[in-house]
C-alpha cells in the first residue's frame, strides 16, 4: 500500500447548478461537501465545499466544489481564486449552459491553465447522446486552456468510468507544477469559526508561503496581531502547511467577530491594505458594451468582493476582447500579491465581464498627464521584470529612494529576503544601498543628485568659511536630504572613493581645499576692528570698507561672513558696517542718555550726524534692546 502523501495542489470544479459537481466529488472522495442544513434542504450547493483526494499512488489533493447558481458567483469566484487545476463539469441530458460559460470565462480569467472535463448523468441518456454532448463540449473550449484536454463521461451514481476519471486526474497532478513554497505566508479566508477550547479557526487556501505553529500573523486590513497555535490540513494535524493547501489554522488573540470573508491571513509586516492598485484589465469578447473611464464594478479579488471604480491610464473605455492598463479605486481597501489575478463585475446587471492581474498593489490614482505617464512607465517595467532583482532594482528606480521596510513591502518579501536582493544589486552597481539606521536603498540618477547637493554644500560652506577645516556633519545633514547621519556617512564613503570629498574630524570637505591661515584672518580682523574704532560714529559701508583695507572680494567677503557668523559684525540699512565694539559702546550711551532718548541727543552725545546715527538706532529697534514711541525711544530695563 502506497504511503499517502499531501501534495500542494488544489482542483477546483466548475459547472452549471445541478449537473452533478457535489454529487461527483463524493463519489470520488467519500465527503459529501454539501454541509448546511439550507443546502440539503434546497438541494442546491450555498457555499464552499472541501475535501481530500486520495489517488491511487497515495498522494492527496485538495478539492473545491463551488456553487453552481448565478446567485453565488462571489463564493465561486472565492474558490476559484484559489485553484491550480479546474474540473468542468457538463450534465449529459443539458449540455453547456450559460454558468458552464460564465465558470469556464472565470477560470480563465484567473489564469487557471489546465485541468478535464466530466461529463455527467451518462447513465440517463442514450450513448448517442453522450457523444453529441462530447462534440458540444469539445467544440465550447476550443481556443480555451481545456482545448484538447480529456473529456470523461461518467455516472456518480452508478461508478461508470469514475476508475478513468481517478486515472485522468493523476495524470493532470502530474502535469501541473505545485506552486512554490517561497515567499511570506498569504492566506485568504474563506470561513472562520469558534472551537470550543481552542477558539478561532480560520480556513482557507495557501496563495504564497508557509505556516507553522508559532508564525506571528495578522489579519489584514484590519491590522489585528496574534500567532498561529496550531494547523490542520484535511482534518490532520500538521506541523507546516505550504501554499497550495487548503489549510485550517487556529489563532491565538484574535475574535471570530472580528474576522469577516475576504480578510488575509499574513506573515506580518510583510504586506499591507491597499485602495488603489495598478493592474492590466481585459474585457471578455462576449460582452455587449465597452468599460468606459471611472466605471463603477463589483471587484473579486481572493475571497473578498468590493466595489470599485476603473480609472483607465491611456484610453477612454476598454473594448470587448482587449486589454487595457487601469488602475481599480476601491471603495474599501483590500489586500492583494503581485500578479494576483481577479475578476471585474458590472455594477448592474450583475454579471461577469472580464477580469485581470495585479502589476502593483500599492498605488495612488495620478493627477494630470504627467502622473499618468509615470505610473504607464512604471507598469511596463514591472510587466517585463522577469525576476525579483529586476522588479526591486525598477521599484527603487521608480521610487527613485526607498528605506528596507518600504521595499520589503513594495517587494511582499521579508526584510531578510529583500535585503539580499538588494545587497546584489548593489555589488552589480544597479543600485546604491546607504547603510544606516534603516537602509537605503538608491536609483544611480538620485544617488548622483545626492552627491551633487553634498558637493555642492560643502564648496558653499569652504566659500563662506575658508579658515574653517570643512563642512560640519550636522550641517550637511541639514543640507543633504537624508533620513540620519549614518545614511551621510555611507554617502560620504561613497564620494571619497571617487575622490571626490574627504572626511577628518566629522568635518567634509574637497581634496584640494585647504584651510586658510588663521594668523591671516587674526591680522585682518584685527585691523578691520582698527579701522572701525578709529571712524568712530562715522560709519564706513562695505565697499568703503574694502577699499580702506585693500582686500580682494573674495577674502573681505570670507572675513565679514565669518565675522558676521561669530555675531563680531552687524550689516545695517544702508549697508554700514556696525562691529560688536561699537555695539556696546552705543548700548551705554543709550543707558547713560536714560529716560526717553530722542536721535538729537544720541548724535549731540556722539558728535555724528542723523545719517550714521538714525540706521543705528533702527538697528538696535530691531534688535529689541529699544522701542519706539512716537519721535523718542525707550532703552530695554529703563
Amino acid at each position: 500500500m502506497n504511503e499517502e502523501k499531501e501534495i500542494c495542489l488544489v482542483i477546483g470544479t466548475a459547472g452549471h447548478i445541478d449537473h452533478g459537481k457535489t454529487t461527483l466529488i463524493s463519489a470520488l472522495t467519500g465527503v459529501d461537501c454539501d454541509r448546511l442544513l439550507e443546502e440539503k434542504k434546497r438541494g442546491i450547493t450555498i457555499e464552499l465545499g472541501f475535501a481530500p483526494l486520495h489517488l491511487q499512488d497515495g498522494r492527496v489533493v485538495s478539492v473545491i466544489d463551488v456553487p453552481g447558481h448565478e446567485r453565488f458567483i462571489r463564493q465561486m469566484v472565492a474558490g476559484a481564486s484559489g485553484i491550480d487545476a479546474a474540473l468542468l463539469v457538463v450534465a449529459a441530458d443539458e449540455g453547456v449552459m450559460p454558468q458552464t460559460r460564465e465558470h469556464l470565462a472565470i477560470m480563465e480569467l484567473l489564469g487557471v491553465h489546465d485541468g478535464l472535463v466530466a461529463i455527467t448523468k451518462a447513465d440517463r441518456v442514450e450513448e448517442g447522446m453522450v457523444e453529441l454532448v462530447r462534440e458540444d463540449v469539445k467544440e465550447f473550449v476550443r481556443g480555451t486552456f481545456l482545448d484538447g484536454k480529456p473529456i470523461v463521461p461518467v455516472s456518480a451514481l452508478s461508478g461508470a468510468n469514475l476508475d478513468v476519471l481517478r486515472r485522468e486526474i493523476v495524470a493532470l497532478v502530474d502535469r501541473v507544477r505545485p506552486r512554490p513554497r517561497s515567499g511570506a505566508l498569504f492566506l485568504p479566508i474563506d470561513r472562520a469559526f469558534p472551537i470550543s477550547g481552542f477558539g478561532t479557526v480560520i480556513t482557507g487556501t495557501a496563495y504564497r508561503g508557509m505556516a507553522r505553529p508559532g508564525t506571528e500573523v495578522e489579519v489584514l486590513p484590519t491590522g489585528r496581531q496574534g500567532k498561529i497555535r496550531s494547523l490542520q490540513v484535511h482534518g490532520h494535524p500538521v506541523d507546516e502547511a505550504c501554499a497550495g493547501q487548503r489549510v485550517a489554522a487556529n489563532l491565538t488573540n484574535v475574535a471570530v467577530d472580528q474576522i469577516e470573508r475576504g480578510d488575509v491571513v499574513c506573515q506580518r509586516g510583510i504586506y499591507a491594505p491597499t485602495a488603489c492598485f495598478d493592474a492590466t484589465i481585459r474585457l471578455l469578447p462576449s460582452v455587449r458594451e465597452p468599460l468606459r473611464h471611472w466605471q463603477r464594478v463589483h471587484l473579486c479579488i481572493g475571497t473578498s468582493e468590493v466595489l470599485a471604480r476603473v480609472a483607465l491610464l491611456q484610453s477612454k473605455q476598454i473594448r470587448p476582447g482587449t486589454e487595457e492598463p487601469a488602475q481599480l479605486v476601491l471603495e474599501e481597501p483590500v489586500v492583494c500579491t503581485l500578479n494576483q489575478r481577479f475578476i471585474i463585475r458590472f455594477y448592474s446587471p450583475l454579471i461577469t465581464i472580464g477580469g485581470g492581474g495585479v502589476v502593483f498593489p500599492y498605488s495612488r490614482k495620478p493627477r494630470g498627464a504627467e502622473a499618468r505617464a509615470r505610473v504607464l512607465a512604471r507598469m511596463r517595467a514591472l510587466l517585463s521584470a522577469g525576476t525579483p532583482s529586476v522588479r526591486l532594482e525598477r521599484l527603487i528606480d521608480d521610487a527613485r529612494a526607498m528605506d528596507a521596510q518600504s521595499a520589503a513591502v513594495a517587494m511582499q518579501e521579508t526584510l531578510a529576503n529583500c535585503a539580499d536582493i538588494a545587497k546584489n544589486l548593489a555589488a552589480s552597481g544597479r543600485i546604491v544601498e546607504l547603510k544606516g539606521d534603516k537602509p537605503l536603498y538608491l536609483s544611480l540618477a538620485r544617488c548622483a543628485e545626492l552627491k551633487t547637493d553634498l558637493k555642492d554644500a560643502v564648496l558653499a560652506y569652504q566659500k563662506s568659511f575658508p579658515a574653517e577645516a570643512g563642512l560640519p556633519l550636522d550641517e550637511a545633514l541639514r543640507q543633504v536630504p537624508l533620513p540620519d547621519a549614518r545614511a551621510l556617512r555611507s554617502l560620504i564613503a561613497l564620494m571619497i572613493e571617487d575622490g571626490a570629498l574627504t572626511l577628518d574630524e566629522n568635518k567634509v570637505r574637497t581634496p584640494d581645499f585647504a584651510p586658510r591661515s588663521e594668523g591671516e584672518f587674526l591680522k585682518n580682523s584685527q585691523r578691520l576692528a582698527e579701522i572701525c574704532r578709529r571712524q568712530g560714529w562715522q560709519l564706513l559701508t562695505l565697499d568703503e570698507l574694502r577699499d580702506e583695507m585693500k582686500l580682494s572680494q573674495p577674502v573681505f567677503g570670507a572675513l565679514i561672513q565669518s565675522l558676521r557668523n561669530s555675531r563680531e559684525l552687524a550689516l545695517l540699512p544702508g549697508g554700514y558696517v556696525l562691529t560688536a565694539e561699537l555695539e556696546r559702546a552705543m548700548l551705554g550711551i543709550l543707558r547713560e542718555i536714560g529716560g526717553n532718548v530722542t536721535l538729537a541727543a544720541v548724535r549731540d552725545r556722539t558728535q555724528s550726524s542723523r545719517k550714521f546715527i538714525l540706521p543705528v538706532l533702527e538697528y538696535f529697534d530691531s534688535k529689541g534692546y529699544t522701542r519706539r514711541v512716537g519721535d523718542v525711544r525707550v532703552v530695554k530695563g529703563q
